[in-house]
């Protein structure tokens, strides 16, 4: 037993740490029950107390779940009914299989509701709650032996329906809220809310409320996202453009700028082959200066008068 125990604890957490799987699969959701109602019966004291509720220890990674679990005579819960952790279970509730006892665990899986529990187009506002009601291991009260199997009575109502009071939970004001009920055959069911804000249920299972999701956005604003898009591509492309221009006109400059180096460059090399002139100083500036060498006069003839 704590063998299989173990194992499907492995599998159950294996199976709900894939990201994005919501595990409703109905053999990994009666796993979950499964695990719950061992981790509560561990919970309870040698001698337990009948009618005294007791809080279950869970691992770290059900660090936001509730369970919890409570003893009960059945001729008690016949005659006088329960009404623990939100559930309100009036008298006359027949049993079966008839057992002297019976273990009610309550659970609540806060924020991981949504994770283990998902509606179709809707969308949970309040935790998923459940009870299941198992028959005790003995009639004397103490837990007796842990390998013996437990058994889940089914429950048959005669002095009306179950009443569930979801906790911190107020009715939003468009009115459109539903009560979600998860059969044990993995089935959803949509009832009313009644005016105290609970739902009303015949039978053990788990429980929330729901709201429409809201329909899916038209074309217009995708129409509008589409303009969106093309503008941030136009502004986009006008900035390219504009670096692209700057960048032509530096190639520019720098080929305009590059020829009339080499111009300047071969015009001294010109300059360079020509005789070089004496320089001189006029002003702040340096000139060339030629020799001062004029002709002699030379006389045509010697002839004199």
């Amino acid at each position: 037993m704590l063998m299989g125990f173990i194992l499907s604890f492995v599998m159950l957490c294996c199976l709900c740490s894939l990201k994005g799987i919501h595990c409703m699969d109905n053999s990994t959701l009666r796993s979950l029950d499964d695990l719950f109602l061992e981790y509560a019966e561990n919970s309870l004291p040698t001698r337990p107390r009948t009618g005294v509720l007791y809080n279950a220890s869970l691992p770290q990674n059900f660090t936001d779940v509730k369970v919890s679990i409570i003893r009960l005579r059945r001729d008690s819960f016949w005659s006088k009914g329960a009404n623990y952790s939100g559930f309100y279970m009036p008298p006359k509730i027949f049993s079966m299989p008839n057992f002297t006892r019976l273990d009610m665990v309550y659970s609540n899986l806060g924020n991981l509701s949504s994770y283990y529990y998902n509606v179709p187009n809707y969308t949970l506002v309040a935790p998923v709650v459940g009870f299941n009601a198992y028959g005790s291991r003995n009639s004397t009260g103490q837990i007796g032996n842990l390998t013996t199997p437990m058994t889940r009575l089914n429950l048959t109502l005669f002095g009306g329906p179950i009443l569930v009071q979801f906790p911190d939970f107020s009715l939003p004001q468009n009115g459109k809220a539903k009560c979600a009920v998860f059969h044990l055959n993995g089935t959803v069911e949509m009832t009313n809310m009644t005016l105290q804000n609970m739902c009303i249920v015949q039978d053990q299972g788990h429980f929330s409320i729901v709201v429409p999701q809201p329909p899916p956005v038209p074309w217009a604003p995708k129409k509008k996202k589409e303009r969106e898009e093309l503008w941030k591509w136009w502004v986009f492309g006008f900035a390219i453009g504009v670096l692209g221009l700057l960048l032509c006109g530096f190639i520019i400059f720098m080929i305009v700028r590059v020829f009339r180096m080499r111009k300047i460059e071969k015009m001294e090399k010109e300059a360079e082959k020509n005789e070089p002139l004496d320089a001189t100083n006029v002003g702040q500036s340096r000139m060339p200066l030629a020799s001062a060498v004029r002709t002699q006069p030379i006389i045509e003839n010697d002839y004199h008068p």
